[in-house]
């Protein structure tokens, strides 16, 4: 079982920054994928980034690239979201997601989900 906690959302300006933190407990293998999810209102679930557990190798989706950086602190059982530059349409709830072995961009293939947390970016 892996439990995971979002933290690191709020309001913020266009323009601006803010870093999402998921603390992770319970067992994380070496093979997982960590991801992060992000939901506006009235929109589907939709992948923003992920990263292997092991290794670091990452995957974001092309309209985050160049704002977005996802890493993860191994010894903190701690993964990351640090978004700079953001613009109105990155307003969302934003969840992370565990997966054992290699995962890719949908959400079905996660096993586990935290709670979310809320992003709202001002214009």
């Amino acid at each position: 079982q892996v439990q995971l906690v979002e933290s690191g959302g709020g309001l913020v300006q266009a323009g601006g920054s803010l870093r999402l933190s998921c603390a992770a407990s319970g067992r994380i293998f070496s093979e997982n994928t960590l991801a992060w999810f992000r939901q506006a209102p009235g929109k589907e679930r939709e992948f923003v980034a992920n990263i292997r557990w092991i290794g670091g190798s990452t995957y974001y989706v092309d309209s985050v690239k160049g704002r977005f950086t996802i890493s993860r602190d191994n010894a903190k059982n701690t993964m990351y979201l640090q978004m700079n530059s953001l613009k109105p349409e990155d307003t969302a709830v934003y969840y992370c997601a565990a997966g054992l072995g290699l995962r890719g961009v949908a959400g079905r293939e996660y096993d586990y989900w935290g709670q979310g947390t809320q992003v709202t970016v001002s214009s």
